[in-house]
């Protein structure tokens, strides 16, 4: 056993406790804990939201609101290369502006709304070098183009102009990282910084993040829920649960041994990618003692089960389908450049199947989705819904049509009217397709909906922000299953989620599926989860589709070169 020197020891927290007051009520969202990051080393700290890994990163760069937060206690020690010791916490704010940025920086989770919208991002990465460098407007402009081609971003003079929604996600996130980098600080702190990203644009930010952090000799805090992820960065790991650490220790040593139930629930949690669990396990189970021996599907069942499937009608067909958006209109609004997003696409459903559809963002997933429940009407092609032709449908003839043909939404906050309970959000849709004769039935059968999905009789009450994400998101299930209806696509409904989590909703949406026999076109960006949910796989590029197939064919014998690559960007952990 090495024991570390005082040299060594980069950034040390001791007995670190946060608190915030709110109606009253005082919620211990970080209690006691200490953590040592290692100079030139990677720490990696992983648990669910709520566990306070991000409080935790925000205590350390003194960013937390007063009121309504407050530090407690604890120390924050900044040990720098010439052995001088800086307690954090006790700088005055005006010393702190000094080190932020300069000596310690960080990346936030959400680039869109860590960029200022109202400024070009070139402007935004200079503001930074100007309040800490001693340099004039021509050099900070020649460093942040420097700092763009270091991060890799194709065009940097281009970005430089760019307003942040000009740019891609993953761009804002080099945008981010270059900001954060540009006066070379000595503790680096990425929190979340791939987790809405896709599989191929995280993998690409994991390895710029290390190759900087190699080049700079940069020491790291990296913030996950998924401990795979962590796994591709990081060397130690903390372990946090409701504001405590549970298990720290060595990435190895937390894959091959975890000791805590809740440690083992993270790595259990995700869809492995070698077997087929009938249900995922999920981080409760192992909390509670819970778990079971696993109960895999073998592929003689699948056979079996998918030649049935396949014996039937299909419930869906696409026959050429295209879908153009406007890319730009003249005075009048008339349409003046045109994207073709979806480009000739066909494909069938049958009735019971689950259709996953995988490919980055910007491929068109989305807006075949959309073009099938005409929410986007095709600029060609035909859609065949119970061998009906719903191009040709009146409005009103397609509002009944809806009824059989329901979507559920990435993002659970804003397909959530905030001024609806959720229980009146859940009738709604009854009332308008004039189910259930009384609203006495309608809100009987929605406090049915809400058990079914997870929940309870007293969230009929709450309105939308009184919810975790993941519950917000059993209220769309619930909102969708409401019409009772045949079909229904899940658009990215569990990319946002913690790991723990999306293993609950995707064992709903299987049990749901294994109840009601419900056809579903499930969408992600990450193959493991489609290829766990799917009988048939699509894999789309560029507005088309690259190959379809049986789910475990395509993902163990991918026929083109970009599923390969969509397959080699899934996080491993240490497989």
């Amino acid at each position: 056993m090495t024991i570390d020197r005082p040299e060594d020891i980069h950034l040390e927290v001791q007995d670190l406790s946060v608190s915030f007051s709110h109606e009253g009520k005082h919620i211990q969202a970080v209690d006691k804990i200490s953590l040592t990051l290692k100079r030139g080393s990677s720490l990696g700290i992983v648990g669910e939201s709520g566990s306070g890994k991000s409080i935790t990163s925000l205590a350390i760069m003194r960013l937390i609101p007063e009121p309504p937060g407050k530090v407690t206690s604890g120390q924050i020690w900044f040990n720098d290369a010439n052995g001088t010791r800086t307690n954090l916490l006790k700088l005055d704010n005006k010393s702190m502006r000094q080190w932020r940025g300069k000596r310690i920086a960080m990346i936030f989770q959400e680039p869109m709304t860590s960029l200022n919208p109202a400024y070009r991002c070139g402007k935004q990465v200079m503001e930074n070098i100007l309040e800490h460098e001693n340099v004039n407007k021509q050099e900070a402009k020649r460093r942040t183009l420097e700092l763009f081609r270091e991060v890799l971003l194709p065009d940097p003079e281009k970005a430089f102009s760019a307003y942040p929604h000009q740019l891609s996600g993953g761009q804002k996130q080099r945008v981010m990282i270059a900001m954060a980098i540009a006066c070379k600080p000595e503790i680096l702190i990425a929190d979340e910084p791939t987790t809405a990203l896709d599989v191929t644009v995280q993998k690409t930010i994991l390895e710029l993040l290390k190759t900087l952090l190699n080049k700079h000799g940069m020491s790291l805090i990296f913030i996950s829920h998924d401990l795979g992820v962590i796994a591709e960065i990081s060397d130690q790991v903390v372990v946090m649960n409701k504001g405590k650490i549970v298990e720290t220790g060595s990435i190895q040593k937390l894959f091959k041994s975890p000791e805590h139930p809740y440690t083992k629930g993270l790595l259990s949690c995700r869809p492995p990618l070698d077997r087929r669990p009938r249900r995922l396990s999920v981080v409760a189970d192992y909390v509670e003692g819970k778990v079971n021996a696993p109960d895999f599907i073998e592929s003689a069942e699948r056979e079996s089960r998918q030649k049935l499937l396949y014996s039937k009608t299909p419930l869906l067909k696409v026959e050429n389908v295209s879908t153009q958006m406007v890319l730009k209109r003249n005075l009048l609004g008339k349409g003046t450049a045109h994207f073709k997003a979806v480009n000739e696409v066909s494909f069938e459903l049958y009735p019971g199947e689950t259709l996953g559809l995988v490919g980055e963002s910007g491929c068109g997933k989305t807006t075949l989705g959309r073009t099938i429940l005409r929410l986007i009407e095709p600029s060609m092609g035909k859609i065949y819904f119970e061998e009906k032709d719903i191009l040709a449908l009146s409005v009103k003839e397609m509002r009944r049509m809806r009824k059989k043909m329901q979507i559920i939404f990435q993002d659970p906050y804003s397909s959530l009217n905030p001024r609806l309970i959720a229980g009146n959000a859940i009738m709604e849709p009854m009332k308008i397709h004039g189910l259930h004769g009384s609203d006495k039935i309608r809100k009987s059968k929605t406090i049915e909906l809400l058990k079914k999905v997870g929940l309870d009789e007293s969230h009929f009450y709450r309105y939308p922000h009184e919810f975790s994400g993941g519950q917000r998101q059993r209220i769309c299930i619930a909102r969708a299953l409401a019409v009772e209806p045949d079909f229904i696509i899940c658009d990215e409904s569990v990319s946002a989620l913690d790991v723990s989590v999306q293993a609950q909703v995707l064992n709903l949406l299987n049990d749901l599926k294994q109840e009601y026999g419900f056809s579903y076109i499930f969408i992600s960006h990450d193959l493991s989860v489609v290829r766990y949910m799917s009988d048939r796989m699509m894999v789309m590029k560029q507005g088309q589709i690259q190959e379809i197939g049986e789910a475990d064919q395509i993902y163990f014998n991918p026929g083109s070169s970009y599923t390969r690559l969509l397959i080699d960007s899934i996080p491993k952990g240490l497989n």
